[in-house]
């Protein structure tokens, strides 16, 4: 009966223990969604050390972004009313395309819903001082090798997160952010969004995306995935209009409610006139913390990326098929 009650006090302890750091999770989503901040942090990964400006302004059911480099080559990014615009002065080019995505910083730390909770553990460690503040330690650990963990330094009077760590399932450090600045003003102004290397002194290249001017007909291919890695489901399917000849591509979104794979789908391009077609080899690369896989699946060439292992793109990849029916339950086991 000691040892029952002892176990349940347990369970107990570790259930409050995760409702806390829940609640914590929340506030700095909250804080994220609703506050204005700009600051100055370094971004470490893959042995390589940036720092960055950032620009953050909410804007009634959206938000106004603007990120700088202070080194280098001084490449800006800027996302505001559904558009990305990416500054390159040493190229003299701007790159624009609709985005629809979070905030350039901690978008995928605002994912975690209830269906990530079930491949997810958090909890809080011991408090500390960061930055000359306050700070409380949240922890999000995956519960397989298929997915990458965080380890998140949220201040506890703005509950703005001040420090973030990506970490793969075994605790190695892929990535960290730290901010060495950190304001959060009641206005920024609009000339703070503004690039320092304005369009007019660049040439701008426009990726044409969904909705921009109507998709070939050839598109009608539904595609699914028969068997996913657990956790992950079909979250968006769309074409999108790529490269010079303005190609349909269909771009699938897998999600497990934190980490997401984009998949990109084109035909292959015309047979050689002997009729006969080598088989695109698979090759997986990485970086940082980003994993792609290229391979072809039904003499369509398959392209999968995301913040993941190499082995969850591999496996989302190699799960796709052609043909489904409409209606289909997207993402489901077959």
């Amino acid at each position: 009966m000691a040892r029952l009650a002892l176990a349940l006090a347990a369970s107990f302890a570790a259930a409050a223990a995760a409702d806390d750091a829940r609640g914590l999770l929340e506030r700095m989503e909250h804080a994220l969604a609703t506050r204005n901040y700009q600051g100055t942090f370094v971004h470490e990964h893959d042995g390589q050390i940036e720092t960055l400006r950032i620009v953050h302004r909410v804007e009634g059911e959206g938000f106004a972004e603007r990120l700088v480099s202070l080194d280098g080559s001084g490449r800006e990014v800027i996302r505001r009313d559904g558009e990305l615009r990416a500054y390159f002065p040493d190229q003299r080019v701007a790159l624009v395309e609709s985005d629809t995505k979070a905030g350039l910083l901690f978008a995928g730390l605002q994912g975690l819903d209830s269906s990530a909770g079930q491949m997810y553990r958090l909890s809080e460690e011991s408090p500390t001082r960061i930055s000359a503040r306050e700070a409380r330690v949240l922890l999000v650990e995956p519960l397989d090798d298929l997915r990458y963990g965080y380890r998140v330094w949220v201040d506890e009077a703005s509950a703005m997160p001040l420090k973030t760590q990506l970490h793969t399932a075994a605790g190695r450090l892929l990535e960290e952010l730290v901010f060495t600045e950190l304001t959060l003003p009641a206005q920024v102004a609009d000339a703070a969004l503004e690039p320092a290397y304005g369009a007019r002194h660049c040439r701008l290249l426009r990726h044409a995306a969904a909705g921009a001017t109507e998709p070939p007909q050839a598109a009608d291919t539904t595609w699914d995935a028969a068997d996913l890695p657990p956790g992950f489901r079909l979250v968006a399917n769309s074409t999108r209009l790529m490269g010079n000849d303005q190609r349909a591509v269909t771009h699938l979104v897998f999600s497990d409610g934190l980490a997401s794979v984009s998949v990109f789908v084109e035909p292959q391009s015309q047979l050689p006139a002997n009729g006969r077609r080598e088989p695109v080899p698979q090759t997986v690369t990485r970086v940082g913390s980003s994993s792609a896989v290229s391979t072809e699946v039904d003499g369509h060439r398959v392209t999968a990326i995301g913040e993941v292992p190499p082995a969850t793109v591999r496996a989302i990849a190699g799960s796709l098929r052609p043909g489904f029916a409409p209606g289909a339950r997207p993402g489901g086991h077959r």
